[in-house]
């Protein structure tokens, strides 16, 4: 009987496979994005651009990257997954390729525009077809193999993205996407099987997707406008933000007219798992992506690390996080995301608090140890909620809820960042650029994502206990 019970929870290797493939199609867009911040200053001195336009090689990326993520949830319904798993990537190949190539400003950005797209049909189609492969009772365990690249891209992206501005040019921080891509090809192309279309009777919900494209855009773009002021109090975020609300009701009433045949239908909240799980990712976008910003920045700002140093700084996190990465999945296959995502917020809070504290004296030693506990307890936050919002779905539904977490996730990390970015730039300004001055603003961000990550125990209580 325990030979048998052992077998059971044995992956099958051809499951294994399959769930690499997918998570090795998705590293070079997450890689990208974290490597590409390097690179803002080179872009300038090299187009002779202010910059405040510079910035839009980053904001374009991520903007068009919101856009596709609803088509996405159609292209998986109407066609074989596989097949646009594999366009995506050509895609994604083929506008690195021409960045890297590109011959001023103008062409960066529209490549920028053009990969941002293949990167917005990946990665939600990345967490689709694992669900797919899986089934309900091996989700978490393959999570965490879909996890490598959540956690390798601002682990490595910032090391990677360093050294090759110090050693080459900003160029190949496009072409190393490549060979990258390459690999993935072959491997989706030999380890994974066709996937029947979801729903292959399914319509262009084009209504539905130009609103949710609007919404989560106009939201994103009003966010960064918060950072790059140093203040929510702005035309331009209230504008633009209010534009994504009202896009949103106005969603919200078309859906209900449609009687949830939508593209994202709202129904789906009445879940709890899934609003629960959506909830979570939100305030995690506060809570564990806004540090995120804010840890390399303390470093160079407060401890005056270079940027290769304060990337390298980070890699206790990074460690803590992988070494959590398998645990987690097979507790959430076992007892379910509640209990994993409480305890994970416990220890985040451990590796967090410290920080409202820490210095320009502080022992690096002792750092690395917190930033280690916080890597492990924040390793052991997004993929249970990522993997619970499936809890009790539909097959036809999977599509749907990958665009509605995917957006969410969008949305809250770009919110996080600009929140917590905001807060140390208000509480810095008006007063002397002095170290102690610049320290407390840093201290002051890190305690608002300190009383985030407990307010996330109020949706954490909603989460699955298959304990039960």
């Amino acid at each position: 009987m325990e030979k048998e019970k052992i077998k059971q929870e044995k992956l099958p290797k051809e499951v294994t496979r399959a769930a690499w493939a997918i998570a090795v199609a998705a590293i070079a867009p997450m890689l990208d994005t974290t490597m590409v911040n390097i690179a803002i200053n080179q872009f300038g001195k090299d187009f002779h651009t202010s910059l405040e336009m510079i910035q839009w090689i980053i904001t374009g990326y991520v903007l068009a990257l919101a856009v596709a993520v609803p088509v996405s949830g159609w292209l998986m319904d109407k066609f074989n997954g596989k097949k646009v798993l594999i366009y995506a990537e050509l895609g994604f190949i083929l506008f690195s390729l021409l960045s890297g190539l590109s011959w001023n400003f103008e062409s960066l950005l529209v490549f920028r525009i053009f990969q941002g797209m293949s990167a917005g049909i990946i990665i939600p189609l990345m967490t689709t077809l694992l669900m797919k492969v899986a089934g309900p009772d091996k989700l978490g365990r393959l999570m965490a193999v879909i996890g490598t690249p959540i956690i390798l891209g601002p682990l490595f992206g910032p090391i990677i993205g360093g050294l090759i501005i110090q050693l080459t040019t900003w160029r190949w921080i496009f072409f190393i996407n490549i060979p990258v891509g390459l690999i993935a090809l072959f491997l989706v192309s030999k380890r994974l099987d066709d996937f029947e279309p979801f729903n292959a009777d399914s319509k262009m919900d084009w209504a539905g997707i130009l609103l949710l494209a609007i919404m989560s855009s106009t939201v994103i773009y009003g966010i960064t406008r918060a950072a790059h002021f140093a203040s929510f109090q702005n035309r331009q975020t209230f504008l633009f933000v209010g534009i994504g609300i009202v896009t949103a009701v106005i969603y919200a009433i078309y859906n209900y007219i449609k009687k949830n045949k939508t593209v994202m239908p709202l129904h789906l909240f009445t879940h709890k798992s899934f609003s629960a799980s959506i909830a979570g990712m939100f305030l995690a976008g506060i809570a564990t992506n806004g540090p995120m910003l804010l840890l390399p920045l303390f470093f160079q700002n407060v401890r005056g690390y270079t940027l290769i140093e304060a990337a390298l700084a980070m890699f206790p996190q990074g460690l803590g996080m992988l070494v959590a990465r398998p645990t987690i999945g097979k507790l959430i296959d076992k007892i379910g995301a509640k209990f994993v995502v409480m305890v994970s917020l416990i220890i985040s809070l451990l590796g967090s608090i410290p920080f409202i504290f820490i210095d320009e004296k502080t022992n690096f030693v002792l750092i690395a140890i917190v930033l280690f506990i916080r890597g492990v307890g924040v390793g052991g936050i997004t993929m249970p909620l990522m993997t619970d919002a499936y809890t009790g779905l539909q097959k036809e539904q999977i599509p749907q809820a990958s665009i509605g977490s995917r957006i969410i996730q969008n949305v809250g990390s770009s919110f996080g960042s600009a929140v917590l970015a905001t807060v140390v730039a208000t509480v810095i300004s008006g007063l002397e650029p002095t170290l102690p001055n610049i320290l407390h603003g840093y201290q002051i961000g890190f305690l608002v994502s300190v009383i985030v990550i407990a307010v996330m125990f109020i949706p954490a209580l909603f989460l699955t206990n298959k304990k039960k």
